[in-house]
């Protein structure tokens, strides 16, 4: 909403946020930006907006200047100030039939904080939140920064405005449930400019990055135009047709494990599980690939393994990739994890296993699967499927191979599932409807720049990611039109086990498309391969990322001459059975981090990668492999979780890459 007060109201309660209450009255409204408390841009225009009396003359006034502008026929306005210097505080009034005066009013630097959970988590809620992050509240005495949240949100055509609770002060009381990330760059760059910080935080955890960009921009990759289309052809009745649909898939999902033959009462059935299980499947691998292709429902897998005795009493990770559709997981027939939802097939599963589910000996793992349509079963790495204890990831139990195998219900046989419209009403991975929503609103408010840190959900396409991202950015640049503004972006963590030998990795090749968009310009990348976590797609040191976006902007957007990233990959040579590597951003010269080289892999014409020998010589690193004698390719890092150490002397990691072209696991994705 727009926020719509008197005059008289507003001198009482100027310390409120601006943003929740109407009159009746027509009256003069203004954009949820602009409360009390607020940055404005500093040494650029600086635009207000909101609504009024179609043809009223608005004006507003700061620190001695002012500017005017005259509603439209559809009642909205919009002026511009001239470029003001930092400083403040300041009062701004705009003025029509009524004035709103909003005190407390800085002049500074604006930066957007967008992506999905890892820029959205808190720096502390409840439990959630950052590595120490009890003393990171306290010290959060910042008057000079500022912090604004936009409110979750979806919408089907760009809005004009937005929920949020306004413009706070940066205190312990404020900051808690605030972006860590964009907390972290703003406090960074206070501290090196000296310079008020605004802060605007507009993100939602596991979405996609097309749900962040405009049709507009979308409709330039053909493989988006169906399922806009199909949006386009459903929205006048998405709500009677989801309310529809959903009772009708309520009903039938309840009704649907009673068919489960591997179910009794909710439980998993002791005479099914302790019948004869006569066939086995590899895994990981897809059933419809092992003599199953028209096989959708129900599955049941399991393996028994044994345990150390020096495990027992201690709490143990399950990790068995991504699973095609859902599954529900036992251990000795008490249920350990559970996953389902839009993300389910492309979310690998690590479940934890308290200690008194363990008994020594053998012990059952069961996995029962469904598989919604098309493919069923586990389709990750071989590697990745194992038993490690919690607290020791070094040593493990391989799970790969051989599983016993039976159905429990085939979809063929059981009522069909009910059909209906695209998840529409308040799903957030619709194409367009973030951006309509959480980001629409916020143009044209004068910015310096923007933060992203976004991927995760992408990377089953990475190879469309390399189109998509610099779509977006470009896109967000237009609609602002306010130039080539600086668009800085964190290349995914390290997640998951680490693999013993080299692979492909679709982590990795997200990785890469974030690489190929620094050929966008005025964009930066803060590397974070060093400081991700192998049990938690959410890394609680926030603290470095943030200090590695600060040092980017410093670099991009304030044109300051210091290293700001870590060794970036330039060109190879071959040089006989060797490949010699040159870089840039070297800065004071290459490091090995706590020992020798490690996480680079050599390969030759059958294209398949060893580990490798590492070397630095000066500027470059020279790599070979007795097993490679004629060497075509190096990657480095190439996977989920890579132990790799490659870092400039001034402590920052090289970004993860590779020599070769050949096409990677996303490569045909769109």
């Amino acid at each position: 909403m727009y926020c719509r007060l008197s005059s008289r109201f507003l001198r009482a309660c100027a310390v409120l946020p601006l943003v929740t209450f109407s009159l009746s009255s027509p009256a003069l409204e203004l954009a949820p930006l602009f409360t009390s408390h607020m940055v404005l841009q500093r040494d650029m225009p600086i635009p207000i907006w909101g609504k009024a009396e179609p043809g009223e003359t608005v004006s507003a006034a700061i620190a001695g200047q002012n500017s005017q502008a005259q509603a439209g026929a559809d009642g909205k306005w919009m002026l511009r100030l001239a470029p003001l210097s930092a400083g403040g505080p300041h009062t701004l009034t705009i003025t029509a039939n009524e004035t709103f005066t909003l005190e407390d009013v800085l002049i500074g630097d604006i930066w957007i904080g967008s992506g999905q959970s890892n820029m959205e988590m808190p720096v502390k809620v409840g439990d959630y939140g950052v590595q120490d992050a009890e003393a990171e509240i306290a010290a959060a005495n910042y008057p000079q920064i500022r912090l604004f949240t936009v409110q979750k949100d979806t919408q089907f055509v760009p809005q004009d405005t937005f929920k949020t609770d306004g413009w706070q002060v940066c205190a312990p009381e404020t900051v808690p449930p605030f972006s860590a990330v964009t907390y972290f760059l703003g406090r960074h760059l206070h501290t090196a400019l000296n310079v008020p910080i605004g802060l605007i935080h507009s993100s939602w955890g596991g979405t996609l990055a097309e749900a962040w960009t405009s049709e507009a921009s979308l409709r330039t990759m053909p493989e988006f135009n169906a399922a806009l289309d199909q949006l386009q052809a459903e929205i006048p009745n998405a709500h009677s047709a989801q309310e529809k649909f959903d009772a009708e898939l309520k009903a039938w999902n309840i009704a649907l494990p009673t068919y489960d033959q591997g179910l009794k009462d909710g439980s998993p059935n002791p005479e099914f599980h302790t019948a004869a299980w006569t066939e086995t499947l590899q895994v990981p691998g897809l059933w419809e690939t092992q003599g199953y292709a028209d096989l959708d429902g129900f599955a049941w897998l399991r393996r028994t393994v044994t345990i150390p005795d020096e495990w027992q009493g201690k709490e143990l990770l399950l990790n068995l990739g991504p699973i095609n559709d859902f599954d529900w997981t036992y251990i000795n027939g008490i249920k350990v994890g559970f996953t389902e939802g839009d993300q389910a097939a492309i979310n690998p599963r690590t479940y934890r296993i308290p200690p008194h589910v363990i008994k020594p000996g053998e012990n059952t793992i069961t996995v029962r699967v469904f598989d919604m349509g098309n493919k069923g079963g586990f389709h990750g790495e071989a590697g990745a499927i194992l038993l490690t204890q919690a607290d020791d990831l070094s040593n493990w139990i391989a799970l790969a191979g051989a599983w016993e195998f039976r159905i429990g219900a085939a979809l063929k046989d059981l009522p069909p599932r009910p059909s209906g419209p695209m998840a529409l009403l308040g799903n957030p991975n619709v194409p367009t409807v973030l951006y309509n929503a959480m980001i629409h609103p916020l143009v044209p408010f004068a910015l310096r720049g923007v933060i992203w840190y976004q991927g995760e959900s992408n990377t089953p396409k990475a190879y469309q990611y390399r189109e998509l991202f610099p779509t977006l950015i470009n896109d967000w640049r237009r609609q602002w039109q306010q130039g080539e503004f600086p668009f800085l972006f964190v290349q995914l963590a390290n997640w998951q086990p680490t693999l013993p030998e080299p692979g492909e990795s679709a982590w990795a090749e997200l990785r890469e498309a974030q690489l190929l968009t620094l050929r966008t310009a005025n964009t930066g990348m803060a590397t974070i391969i060093d400081i991700g976590d192998a049990v938690d797609i959410h890394p609680k040191n926030k603290q470095d990322v943030g200090k590695r976006l600060a040092l980017a902007a410093l670099h991009v957007s304030y044109g300051e001459d210091l290293v700001y990233q870590g060794p970036m990959y330039e060109r190879m040579e071959t040089e006989g059975n060797a490949i010699r590597l040159h870089f840039t951003s070297v800065g004071g010269g290459l490091t090995a981090k706590d020992g020798d080289l490690k996480g680079f892999a050599i390969a030759g014409a059958d294209h398949k990668f060893h580990w490798a020998q590492a070397t630095i010589d000066g500027n470059t690193i020279v790599v070979s492999c007795p097993e490679v004698p004629e060497p075509l390719a190096v990657r480095y890092a190439w996977a989920d979780n890579p132990v790799c150490n490659l870092f400039n002397q001034e402590g920052l990691p090289a970004s993860p890459f590779r020599t070769d072209d050949w096409p990677g696991v996303t490569a045909n994705i769109r």
